[in-house]
């Protein structure tokens, strides 16, 4: 057996401790938004109010770091036992823990490329690759971040941050790319990828009155919009919405229709990065 890379070792006890990190920001907003609702249980039958959406996004994040952490300390505790391992001698090996020895040799590939997809955290964040998601970036000159519909590039391991293109660029605040799109750099707690298209089951349940971020129709950009009719998962696959500053000109609303696949909680500013 090879001696692990003790420098490895170190690098991802390092990356240990920036997932910590994220797990402590995301658990104190959960925690203040827990106590909010305990003092103020009424405030989710407001029909403006995302406290439940908000709640289901961070504990998804939650969920899915504590994956990564989990993942990193059983690759570490089995580094650290090979390098006990190598430390004392084995006696001679009986003939039945030959044949015992001989069998692990010919399973061991396949054992070492199970553990090598559990314990690599990119495994879970891997999953992005390719995909379309709500990323919320900072725009040069821009005092606050906006959401933009973008594809995930990959998950840069070293930064701990998504890198995305901005696939309809309007402008030059982010790094060009040969193909004329934008790319930026956003954390995960900045990232929400839209349900499946073939799946209706797997968008959330936005109740009337709950705001959204939701694709324009007929255009690729993310505005705020309610909640007028939620999907149906068995039937209808529209949600009804009313964008913001979408007024008619007697001033009223018009009512879209927009699938369910392009619509994602809305998180008030401050919430996302």
């Amino acid at each position: 057996m090879s001696s692990p890379n003790i420098a490895a070792m170190l690098d991802k006890t390092e990356e240990l401790d920036l997932i910590i990190k994220e797990q402590e920001v995301i658990l104190l907003k959960i925690n203040d938004l827990n106590k909010k609702l305990k003092t103020s249980p009424q405030v989710v039958e407001n029909p403006n109010d995302n406290s439940l959406e908000l709640l289901k996004l961070w504990y998804t994040q939650a969920m899915n770091l504590s994956n990564c952490e989990a993942n990193i300390c059983d690759l570490l505790a089995n580094q650290l036992d090979a390098l006990l391992e190598l430390q004392q001698p084995s006696p001679p090996p009986l003939p039945q823990q030959q044949k015992r020895m001989a069998k692990a040799r010919v399973e061991q590939p396949k054992r070492q490329k199970q553990v090598k997809s559990l314990s690599n955290p990119s495994s879970i964040t891997g999953s992005l690759e390719g995909k379309e998601v709500a990323a919320k970036v900072m725009p040069q000159n821009f005092e606050k971040g906006e959401w933009i519909i973008a594809r995930v590039v990959r998950f840069d391991e070293e930064s701990k941050e998504f890198e995305v293109v901005d696939e309809e660029p309007d402008n030059d605040d982010a790094k060009e790319v040969e193909s004329g799109e934008k790319k930026y750099k956003v954390p995960m707690r900045s990232i929400i990828p839209f349900p499946s298209s073939n799946d209706p089951t797997s968008a959330p349940e936005f109740s009337p009155g709950t705001y959204v971020l939701a694709v324009y129709p007929g255009t690729t950009t993310l505005y705020k919009a309610r909640v007028v009719r939620g999907h149906n998962k068995r039937k209808k696959h529209d949600y009804v919405l009313e964008f913001d500053d979408d007024e008619n000109e007697d001033g009223t609303l018009p009512k879209r229709k927009v699938p369910f696949h392009k619509v994602v909680a809305f998180i008030a500013e401050g919430d996302g990065q």
